[in-house]
Formats: C-alpha cells, sequence, structure tokens
C-alpha cells in the first residue's frame, strides 16, 4: 500500500496515504497524519501517517526526500491512543 501511493504521482500528499489505508480497510477515525507542506508553502522533507491497530499498537509509516524508500512499522500506542506526537492534520474529507 504505502509502496504503491509513493511510487505514484501523489508520493507528497497525506490525503493519498489515507485514503489507501482507507481502501485497505483500515478506520479513518483511527488514523493520524501530519502536514504535507510547511508553514511557508514548501513541500515538507518527511511525512509521517499512523492508524490505531487493536487495542495497544499503531501502524505508522514515514514517507519524503529525507527518509528515502518509504518505512512502516507497528509501535506502542501513545497516552489516550495516539499514535503520532505533536500537531497533526484532520482528515476531514
Amino acid at each position: 500500500m504505502t509502496s504503491g501511493v509513493w511510487a505514484s504521482e501523489q508520493r507528497a500528499s497525506g490525503r493519498a496515504y489515507i485514503d489507501a489505508l482507507t481502501a485497505a480497510g483500515f478506520d479513518k477515525t483511527a488514523m493520524q497524519v501530519t502536514a504535507d507542506v510547511t508553514t511557508v508553502g514548501n513541500p515538507v522533507e518527511s511525512l509521517q501517517f499512523a492508524v490505531r491497530w487493536g487495542d495497544g499498537e499503531c501502524l505508522v509509516g514515514q514517507v519524503g526526500p529525507s527518509t528515502g524508500e518509504p518505512v512502516t512499522v507497528v509501535m506502542p500506542q501513545l497516552a489516550e491512543g495516539r499514535c503520532l506526537v505533536g500537531a497533526t492534520r484532520a482528515i476531514d474529507w
């Protein structure tokens, strides 16, 4: 899934990764994604996305020029069921 989006023209779009996770059967309300542009409008060097999985785990992915190839890993959930630290973008589509 991640590699397919990374290989597409949508590789820098957080929405594309969330949509692919949704199409794969994951619950969109359990997802987080970071911004795909900086505060000055440039593409980010690294984009992260995540989905809560089960009662205590998260599937976390990172892509972008600073990452090289896409990286995905299953990690323990953070406090309050979150997967990513810091500000994330609203998934409102």
